[in-house]
């Protein structure tokens, strides 16, 4: 019978004090993509997303930014992550080949549908990848989650704590 007095004993936790509470929550990283525009015409014609950081991690130095990127900016990224750092980064949604064929009864890679399933192909993609501690140090990601234009051209680097 002791026994049982000793376990229950642990299930007893420290009080939550009203700083916990209603303080600002330890970590967060909240990333959206919205928004999706298409611009250009015929061979031109792309769809660019909107991809809004929310953040209190330290290493970020914008703790709120607002960027538009393409898809061929994220298979960048994808493609510098998988170079630079020793994730295992997770597959974009796919190219849709059969989307770009001629004679379909809708607007292939334009369609409303096929956009809001790559969008939430993409925002998935971006909240696994930037949720990564190591990916977290590469200049690449933070470039492509901060920067108005996506230097293609940078040196690689590890970003420190600011």
């Amino acid at each position: 019978m002791a026994d049982a007095i000793a376990d229950t004993r642990r299930l007893y936790t420290k009080p939550q004090n009203l700083n916990d509470a209603y303080g600002p929550p330890s970590n967060f990283l909240e990333i959206d993509v919205s928004n999706p525009e298409t611009v250009g015409v015929g061979r031109t014609r792309y769809t660019t997303y909107e991809v809004r950081l929310k953040t209190n991690l330290p290493i970020f130095k914008l703790k709120e930014s607002c960027v538009r990127r393409r898809y061929s900016d994220f298979e960048w990224l994808r493609a510098e992550l998988e170079r630079e750092s020793k994730v295992v980064v997770p597959p974009l949604p796919g190219k849709a080949l059969f989307r770009q064929l001629p004679f379909r009864g809708d607007d292939g890679i334009f369609d409303d549908s096929f956009i809001e399933e790559r969008r939430q192909g993409l925002e998935q993609f971006l909240n696994k990848v930037a949720g990564h501690p190591l990916a977290q140090n590469e200049r690449c990601l933070h470039m492509f989650l901060q920067d108005e234009i996506v230097d293609k051209n940078y040196t690689p680097s590890k970003v420190r704590q600011a």
